[in-house]
């Protein structure tokens, strides 16, 4: 038996999300060799899942995922977690592939088929690098959720660490759906983005899914941060392609 890369390869928790069975029950064999304990998720769906109830060390990820592909995974992660180490693995080779997965946050990108060695080297370096960050991704600090700072537009305030907003109607308490929303947006500021990528990417929701939901937030929104609800200035609709949030924040003073 190949001996672990470092003492804390046991304690360690890694999730491939891989819809090549073989290809991760091979991956799952070589990683529990190492010392490290393994699940897996077949569809970005299951992915998205056992993420959040199990709060991997690690994300092994493809890109080409049946139901939400790999991409947008990654980018529904990084609305709540900015410092989990994510490695994609993917046949997808141009790059433009590599580009849309850095901008969205990934840390390191290998190519198949691969080296397993390699591999193996690329998983130890991202989980010792996350150890030198002083704590582990599950507790990292997030620019959503820890950080003091508010995030402001227009004359609205949302702190993202106790789910409030002061804006015209007052103080209003988001619900969790709100906040995942608003995050998104704010992520995506100045982007496009259709109804059906908002709740693929926000909720991991399917086709069956009525886009209508996002309709109902953003009426909500621009009732809580537009001065003029009919003629809104940050939520703003694109005819034929979805919604659109712009705005240049600023932090509050310390």
């Amino acid at each position: 038996m190949v001996k672990p890369m470092n003492k804390n390869a046991q304690k360690k928790l890694i999730l491939i999300i891989e819809d090549d069975t073989h290809i991760a029950e091979a991956l799952k064999l070589n990683l529990m060799l190492q010392g490290y304990q393994v699940n897996i998720a077949t569809d970005g769906v299951s992915g998205l899942d056992k993420w959040e109830k199990t709060g991997p060390d690690l994300i092994i990820l493809d890109i080409m995922l049946p139901g939400i592909d790999g991409i947008s995974v990654l980018r529904s992660i990084r609305l709540k977690d900015k410092r989990l180490p994510i490695l994609i693995l993917s046949a997808k080779a141009t790059v433009d592939d590599k580009i849309a997965g850095l901008t969205y946050g990934v840390d390191d990108y290998l190519i198949k088929p691969f080296n397993l060695e390699e591999f193996l080297l690329r998983v130890d370096r991202l989980l010792t690098r996350s150890s030198w960050n002083g704590q582990s991704a599950k507790t990292g600090e997030d620019f959503f959720t820890s950080k003091a700072d508010d995030y402001r537009f227009g004359d609205n305030i949302i702190n993202f660490a106790t789910s409030k907003a002061d804006c015209k109607m007052g103080i209003v308490h988001l619900t969790e759906q709100e906040t995942k929303l608003l995050k998104l947006f704010i992520a995506n500021k100045g982007q496009p983005l259709s109804r059906s990528r908002l709740l693929e990417i926000g909720w991991g929701y399917t086709r069956k899914t009525s886009t209508r939901t996002i309709d109902n937030f953003i009426v909500r929104f621009r009732k809580y941060f537009e001065e003029n609800p009919k003629k809104p200035v940050f939520f703003k609709s694109l005819r034929s392609v979805g919604y659109l949030f712009d705005h240049e924040p600023f932090n509050s003073p310390k």
